[in-house]
């Protein structure tokens, strides 16, 4: 199973302002740095919980059709844009809708349930192009834009690494406001 980014999102949940006036910052002078920390907060918050919040799309590449259902990795799953085999030739062939049932939603699915065509290559062979996450910054629930600023903060404030303590350790808040929407496989 490969996960590979196809559409990064437009933008981030939270603004440079938003995040100045949490961090208590009234001059320009970092905005780099603080748009650098924000930038990896989101992305560890996406991380940590298997999530997307602002509207990208994403393949999952699989070795072989599934026999049971595909859960997609990313949540909240806002539709299935193409499933495709890669035949013998290298060349892509478009599964029918007929031929597989999806569901959108935390998480994404995708059930065969007539033929597939056998994929040629014995490894990525079955793409599911998918778009995941929330329409806009709106959208995204307050907790977990409060993780991504609580997150930046710890960032901001312990980005010297010439300390003994834990530097990259994610605080115990961040993992609490992102449970309730991380992806669980059973």
């Amino acid at each position: 199973m490969t996960l590979t980014l196809l559409s990064p999102p437009a933008g981030e949940p939270l603004t440079l302002a938003e995040m100045k006036t949490h961090l208590r910052v009234d001059h320009d002078g970092e905005d780099g740095l603080i748009a650098g920390v924000l930038a990896a907060a989101v992305r560890t918050v996406e991380a940590r919980g298997g999530l997307a919040l602002l509207s990208q799309q994403w393949r999952l590449a699989l070795d072989a059709a599934p026999d049971e259902t595909a859960i997609l990795p990313m949540a909240p799953c806002t539709s299935i844009d193409a499933v495709s085999v890669i035949d013998a030739d290298g060349a892509s062939q478009s599964i029918d809708p007929h031929l597989y049932d999806a569901a959108t939603g935390a998480p994404g699915r995708v059930r065969r349930i007539g033929p597939w065509p056998a994929p040629g290559p014995r490894l990525d062979g079955v793409r599911i192009d998918f778009t995941a996450g929330y329409a806009d910054a709106a959208s995204v629930p307050g907790a977990l834009k409060q993780a991504v600023m609580t997150l930046a903060a710890h960032f901001y404030e312990t980005r010297e690494a010439a300390r003994e303590a834990r530097v990259y350790a994610v605080p115990q808040s961040v993992d609490a406001l992102i449970a309730p929407y991380r992806q669980v496989r059973l």
